[in-house]
């Protein structure tokens, strides 16, 4: 967990792996939680369900969503909601960071 009243670099909380995947959960309550990724380059999560809504943050790096069968690319800054139940899919092109908020 994230310490409390400290300013943190998200980029310093999470670094990639080779070949990998590294993650760390920032936050966890009832309602939810936040979880902050690293992708090295190449590396993805392979088609799953989740019953919560989660909001993709992408904050390094690019990746490619696929949600309910839409491909959509989100770069930097960008923003994307996958609905709870719907099918979908991440796969990092090249190093990358994200930030995964799930809401119950």
């Amino acid at each position: 967990m994230m310490p409390s009243v400290e300013v943190l670099s998200l980029q310093s909380l999470v670094t990639p792996t080779t070949d990998g995947i590294a993650s760390r959960v920032l936050a966890k309550a009832p309602g939810g939680t936040i979880t902050l990724f690293a992708f090295d380059a190449g590396q993805g999560l392979t088609e799953h369900t989740s019953p919560y809504d989660a909001m993709v943050q992408v904050l390094e790096g690019e990746f490619v969503l696929t949600i309910g069968g839409a491909v959509l690319r989100a770069g930097v800054g960008s923003i994307v909601r996958m609905p709870a139940n719907v099918p979908h899919a991440v796969e990092a092109p090249g190093v990358s960071r994200m930030l995964l908020t799930l809401i119950k």
